[in-house]
């Protein structure tokens, strides 16, 4: 399967901006079941200096500056992605309890660092015994991990209107409502409170419109899930609670991290200004 994917961010300030730094993660990661065909990050102004690294998650990063003044400011990332991912066949998987173990003792900092709550995940007497609900003792990690994304997408609503990046996952856990970034930090929260290691997962989805009716240009949007260590042989294993799936082939993989703050897609400070208005067009199309 493949992918043309185009997000465009427009900022329009009341101000001219004198100078501003960004910090970009737009461009797609190497994962073993893509390839990237092409990319390309147009910004406008263009910016007076630009580097791009490998963040500490190993997410392709761009440190931007525009140093002219404007108030007018437009990303434009275009990508085109190969998918290779094969359905899953998971039969089996040894019990929760053993995988805890098994990371605690990992020397490595593929799995340690993903054991720790983050700011936007933080473990709670409440979110601990959500979690344990699914997690009974000796339960296969997999079976009860398939458990807990299935409660998450049964008993909560999706409501765009309920939640902003701010709304902590205590108070989506009590409201039982919000976006596909509270569910994937909700159910991370659950599984770090367990000490299972558990990394969030920024990409897009393709989104398929009403039987009869026509796709609206830049209507899809970025799209959030997770993804747990499931033990040696398994491996990392992506799961989504928005939709109640294992991520297949329309699931396209940006950046990894702890929480939505270390891949926000566009972050950064800026000198003047004023206040702002955003907005942004996202477009998912298959490549026949």
């Amino acid at each position: 399967m493949k992918y043309q994917i185009d997000h465009k961010t427009i900022y329009n300030y009341i101000a001219p901006v004198v100078q501003s730094h960004h910090i970009l993660h737009l461009s797609p990661r190497v994962v073993p079941h893509q390839n990237i065909l092409s990319h390309t990050l147009i910004i406008d102004p263009a910016p007076a200096s630009r580097i791009d690294f490998v963040d500490y998650n190993q997410n392709p990063t761009a440190n931007v500056t525009i140093e002219q003044d404007h108030s007018n400011l437009q990303f434009h990332a275009q990508s085109q992605i190969e998918i290779l991912l094969t359905p899953p066949e998971i039969t089996q998987s040894p019990p929760w309890e053993e995988v805890v173990n098994i990371a605690a003792q990992s020397k490595g900092l593929e799995l340690l660092p993903y054991s720790c709550w983050s700011l936007l995940t933080p473990p709670s007497a409440e979110i601990l015994e959500y979690a344990k609900i699914s997690f009974t003792p000796k339960r296969p990690i997999h079976e009860a991990a398939l458990d807990l994304t299935a409660r998450i997408f049964t008993e909560f609503t999706f409501d765009n209107s309920a939640t902003d990046v701010s709304t902590p996952i205590s108070k989506v856990l009590k409201m039982k409502r919000g976006v596909c970034q509270d569910f994937a930090h909700l159910q991370i929260a659950c599984l770090r409170a367990l000490r299972l290691p558990t990394k969030y997962v920024s990409g897009y989805l393709l989104t398929h419109p009403p039987e009869g009716m026509q796709k609206l240009a830049g209507s899809d949007a970025s799209h959030a899930w997770l993804s747990v260590w499931c033990g040696n042989d398994l491996g990392w294993v992506d799961l989504d609670p928005t939709n109640n799936m294992i991520p297949y082939n329309e699931h396209i993989t940006f950046a990894y991290g702890m929480d939505y703050d270390d891949v926000s897609p566009i972050s950064g400070v800026l000198i003047g200004g004023g206040s702002q208005t955003v907005t942004v067009a996202v477009d998912v199309a298959q490549i026949q």
